[in-house]
């Protein structure tokens, strides 16, 4: 049966007002935007183009990188430049199957980012405390795997919440207190009985989001079980220090994750659940590139290499 949207709601269009809670702010925060969206292209472009052209840098762990790279531009990319755009027109609208087309692919790239996060821990894991196997185990063809593996998991997760939303009706309010299509902040919109989706979100929080998070957890304890026994501390030192740009970004992305989804409703109020969200579409994806590269000598030396020959190749 095919399932028509216009059928099943009254409402063609949602007002988002995520920035209108303290209208005062509406320009600076546009402004702010503005410059953190462009500084995630930039910062996500130049990480995925100096992994491409440097050969010394085609190895998994920047493989995967290239990839959250990738993920963390598309998060900010399916939010900010609509926020832009109904700010240059003058309007706070989206339409209804566009709502859900955002809704869709914002679900795709958050899991997508909360997968390969776990599938880093894993391969510091396999390289920490298994080094010696590390070429043998983590094979080009295992990491093609396993994001190729990622990526239909995060977009059937969206579309099974796609769906389930698409069948609901909104018969009056049409008023979202945020800035972008959350399914929790459509949902408390609809008239019909959610009971179903609020199931399927809870269940889809412990597949989704809390599998991953326990395995990082449980590669890092291993990791740390391994470091520890290393005998010279300039070798313990080594060894954490790989590990230290992806735990920044493990507890950036869900921190803020935690924050607006698992604490308490009581807690919650408009101002902090948008500046939590903020976090994890904007801040998150802008710092990504930052945190690695600053991090990290062999990105760095990559980096320069990059703008040096740019720069001489632009004077010639």
């Amino acid at each position: 049966m095919v399932m028509s949207w216009t059928n099943q709601s009254t409402v063609s269009e949602f007002l988002l007002l995520g920035l209108f809670w303290k209208p005062q702010l509406q320009q600076i925060l546009i402004t702010l935007f503005l410059g953190m969206y462009l500084a995630t292209v930039l910062g996500n472009l130049l990480i995925i183009l100096t992994i491409s052209t440097d050969s010394r840098l085609h190895t998994p762990m920047y493989f995967f990188l290239s990839n959250l790279s990738f993920v963390d531009l598309c998060i900010s990319s399916t939010i900010v430049p609509n926020i832009l755009t109904n700010h240059l027109l003058g309007r706070q609208t989206i339409s209804f199957p566009g709502c859900l087309t955002q809704m869709y692919f914002f679900i795709v790239f958050i899991s997508m980012d909360n997968f390969l996060l776990a599938v880093m821990a894993y391969d510091r894991f396999v390289a920490i405390c298994h080094p010696l196997h590390y070429t043998t185990k983590m094979t080009h063809q295992l990491c093609a795997l396993m994001v190729v593996g990622c990526w239909g998991i995060a977009n059937g997760n969206a579309l099974l919440h796609t769906l389930l939303m698409a069948r609901l009706s909104f018969c009056a309010d049409n008023r979202i207190p945020h800035f972008f299509c959350d399914v929790t902040a459509l949902l408390k919109l609809s008239c019909s009985d959610t009971q179903l989706n609020e199931m399927v979100i809870n269940t889809d929080g412990v597949l989704i989001m809390i599998t991953p998070f326990v395995c990082i957890l449980v590669s890092y304890i291993c990791i740390t079980t391994a470091v520890l026994r290393v005998p010279s501390t300039k070798g313990k030192w080594k060894a954490f220090s790989t590990c230290g740009s992806h735990l920044a970004v493990v507890f950036l992305f869900y921190g803020t994750i935690i924050a607006v989804y698992f604490s308490p409703s009581s807690s919650h109020s408009a101002g902090k659940d948008i500046a939590a969200a903020v976090m994890y579409t904007m801040v998150t994806p802008m710092l990504n590139p930052f945190i690695y590269s600053l991090r990290n000598k062999d990105m760095k030396e990559a980096l320069t290499k990059l703008i040096y020959i740019n720069s001489f190749s632009f004077q010639q």
